[in-house]
């Protein structure tokens, strides 16, 4: 009996021992998989999580266009800014005024010659500037749409009014009936269209001593005249009777630089100094 007891003691201690081998065992052999899986699957995600995030240097506004961009299919209309040079007759401005008519063949204030065109007009006082009108192609509109090009040659003295413009019969005619006397009207500037190349004038009495000189039949307003000296160029002022003058003979006969209200500046050859003869030049200012 006493052996049989001991017996079953001793099995009863080894079942107990190999329970505790067994339990030890999983703890330490079953965490560390554990956890190094656990690690793992961390690791991934904290690269993704730094992938994903956009770098400061990527502009966010790749896909959007210049600012210089247009979608205008057609030509830019000259507007003040494209003409630097110009005095209150600006490209791309409308004036408001009424248009009288007067009987005149194109002579004035402007020393143009007569002319056989009909289309040309006088200019009030304040837009006419100082003769800076002279030769200027204007565009006359009345408020029912009929319109009419007429070339600036005379000086319309008061009463005519700011805004206004004195048309020749002609021209009148193709806004409204005469009797009407005067018309509301805008007008603004415009470039001849006339194919006719520049030409220089002498005054009379211009000599090598002392000289005026006159530009006909230019596209756009003049704005400057100049005349070589010495390997320079001397500017000369303008007169209210359209000539620029060199009162002490310098430049005289020889080559003459003009520029446009728009800043485009031309070089004419020397000519010889012919008093009162418009002598043609090869060039001309280009058409806004």
């Amino acid at each position: 009996m006493r052996g049989r007891a001991v017996l079953g003691a001793i099995v009863a201690l080894l079942v107990v021992a190999a329970t505790v081998v067994v339990l030890v065992a999983t703890r330490t052999g079953g965490s560390a998989p554990a956890e190094a899986a656990n690690r793992a699957d961390a690791a991934p995600a904290m690269s993704t999580a730094v992938t994903t995030t956009p770098r400061a240097s990527t502009p966010a506004t790749t896909t959007t266009p210049p600012a210089t961009t247009s979608t205008s299919s057609g030509a830019a209309a000259p507007t003040s800014a494209a003409a630097p040079l110009a005095g209150r007759i600006k490209p791309g401005v409308s004036h408001s005024g009424v248009a009288t008519f007067y009987d005149t063949d194109g002579t004035g204030a402007c020393g143009f010659d007569a002319s056989p065109d009909p289309l040309n007009a006088a200019m009030n006082v304040a837009d006419f500037e100082g003769a800076q009108a002279c030769g200027a192609y204007v565009q006359v509109q009345a408020a029912g749409g009929a319109s009419v090009t007429v070339r600036i040659t005379n000086l319309c003295p008061a009463p005519c009014r700011v805004g206004q413009v004195d048309l020749n019969p002609e021209a009148f005619d193709r806004l409204g009936a005469r009797n009407l006397g005067e018309i509301p009207v805008t007008w603004k500037l415009v470039s001849s269209p006339s194919p006719k190349q520049i030409s220089l004038r002498y005054k009379d009495g211009s000599s090598r001593y002392w000289c005026g000189i006159q530009v006909l039949d230019h596209r756009n307003p003049v704005a400057r005249l100049e005349v070589g000296v010495g390997g320079s160029w001397k500017r000369l002022q303008r007169t209210d009777y359209n000539y620029f003058l060199s009162e002490n003979g310098a430049g005289c006969g020889g080559p003459v630089a003009i520029t446009d209200v728009y800043g485009e500046r031309l070089v004419l050859d020397p000519l010889p100094v012919k008093p009162g003869v418009g002598q043609p030049t090869s060039r001309q200012f280009a058409r806004h």
